[in-house]
């Protein structure tokens, strides 16, 4: 069992006793929306991200689709922009789908409840299906995901810049995976045996902005990050790897 990326895409797929999870973070339904208000002019790409994301589903044939946090953009309520992209979506999906809560999906639980799908929503703690464990990433796993051989998680939009010989540069999304270094958790009374492997998905979205994750000076956006990312390593989309992800 293990957590494998699916090639150019910003997913992995996980096969479990329970099926095969096809398991992808931060959507970001709505976000030109949210955008347009702070004065940046965007056409909706929503039917494009949806199209995407169903693409992956015929192409990967899961059992669920787990969403590891900020199914939408604007925090509390869901704007209708929001809730009118995810119908589309919810309409044309074929299989259930687990959102592991993040720091974006405040209030959605109400808008969900009016929608015909199987849907799941879990605690920001996260949830652990076999030996992998899955939370978004702004707070705190649960012991029960922190345990787990693998644990996952989105909300930290990892990219890299990269330069060529002339000095031009640009921005690719990335994958990080290390060992779960169980530093950032010992002031936390868990009793959990924190030595698997950590993986940090890339977004879905790619509007959604992201740390620099081999810049100087850039934070992370996790409480438990990067001190809980041992030897961490940067993968592009189409599986290259970078080494390790401040030395890119």
């Amino acid at each position: 069992m293990g957590v494998e990326p699916v090639p150019e895409r910003p997913a992995a797929t996980v096969d479990t006793a329970e099926g095969r999870l096809l398991v992808v973070a931060d959507y970001h339904a709505g976000i030109e929306t949210v955008l347009r208000t702070e004065g940046v002019e965007l056409d909706s790409r929503g039917d494009q991200r949806r199209e995407r994301l169903l693409g992956l589903v015929e192409q990967t044939s899961p059992d669920r689709l787990v969403v590891l946090g900020d199914l939408v953009h604007a925090i509390g309520d869901p704007w209708d922009a929001e809730r009118d992209e995810l119908g589309e979506l919810f309409d044309q999906l074929s299989v259930p789908v687990t959102l592991v809560k993040g720091n974006h999906d405040g209030d959605i639980e109400p808008f969900l409840d009016t929608v015909d799908h199987d849907l799941t929503v879990t605690p920001t703690e996260g949830v652990r299906v076999g030996d992998v464990g899955f939370a978004h990433g702004h707070t705190w796993p649960s012991e029960p995901v922190l345990d787990a051989d693998f644990v996952c998680v989105g909300h930290e939009h990892p990219v890299v810049r990269l330069e060529d010989q002339v000095g031009g540069g640009r921005v690719e999304r990335v994958w990080l995976r290390g060992g779960l270094d169980d530093s950032p958790f010992t002031d936390r009374d868990y009793e959990a045996s924190i030595d698997g492997e950590l993986v940090v998905f890339p977004a879905f979205n790619d509007l959604s902005g992201g740390t620099w994750v081999n810049v100087e000076g850039q934070d992370f956006l996790s409480p438990f990050l990067p001190d809980g990312l041992a030897q961490g390593e940067a993968y592009l989309l189409n599986g290259t790897r970078l080494g390790r992800y401040e030395t890119v």
